[in-house]
């Protein structure tokens, strides 16, 4: 119980082993393959797939956009860190690596696209839900049910407009290449819920010591 209560406050106001060995040598950064498909045979355990070769498809086509993603991610960090050091002139760098984000924000775009439509192709809306929800540690389910917790008189609009608000973020946390980007996505995303919400009248800051005491009452019981 306690951990569920700091899991929901932090949320909100805070910011398998398998035999992989076949795949790996289809890939030059063995070790990390082995990373990802491990984190992969996690989400996927949550499917409730019995056919054992879809178990292991899926599983690969989620390891390989983790592997896509930060083999991208590491040549633009390496690409950047060329540009700083060949460019005397701060102008020019800045122009440079902007010009190299926007090519990795369009290449990841792609990745993203083309991996929500192979998950689709062999998964249940719900599943596809799923996984993207284990790609991001589940910080959309946490936070609107923190939401609808501490706010229990919410109209639907306003849940509507939380979670839309939250998916969207997940689908931007989904490529981020780190933990800490990830939870700075939804961050970005929950201060403009937070936002919305004072708009429309509720005293967050007033809701907040509520909840905290109300948790603080349960958890002791």
């Amino acid at each position: 119980m306690k951990q569920k209560i700091s899991i929901l406050l932090v949320l909100i106001f805070g910011l398998g082993m398998f035999d992989s060995t076949a795949n790996a040598k289809k890939h030059k950064d063995q070790e990390y393959w082995g990373v990802v498909s491990q984190r992969a045979e996690k989400i996927v355990k949550t499917l409730n797939i019995k056919d054992q070769e879809k178990f292991d498809r899926i599983r690969d086509m989620i390891a390989q956009q983790y592997y896509d993603l930060n083999k991208t991610y590491d040549k633009r960090d390496a690409s950047i860190k060329t540009i700083k050091e060949r460019t005397k002139d701060e102008e020019k760098e800045a122009a440079k690596i902007s010009k190299l984000r926007v090519k990795t924000e369009k290449k990841i775009a792609k990745y993203h696209d083309a991996y929500i439509e192979n998950l689709s192709g062999e998964l249940t809306p719900e599943q596809v839900d799923a996984v993207k929800n284990g790609m991001t540690y589940s910080v959309l389910v946490h936070t609107y049910n923190g939401y609808l917790d501490m706010l229990p008189d919410l109209t639907e609009d306003q849940k509507k407009y939380i979670m839309d608000a939250l998916v969207e973020a997940r689908e931007k946390a989904m490529d981020a290449g780190s933990s800490k980007e990830k939870h700075a996505w939804f961050g970005k995303y929950k201060g403009r819920i937070n936002n919305y919400l004072s708009k429309e009248g509720y005293d967050l800051n007033k809701a907040s010591k509520e909840w905290h005491e109300r948790l603080k009452k349960e958890q002791e019981k």
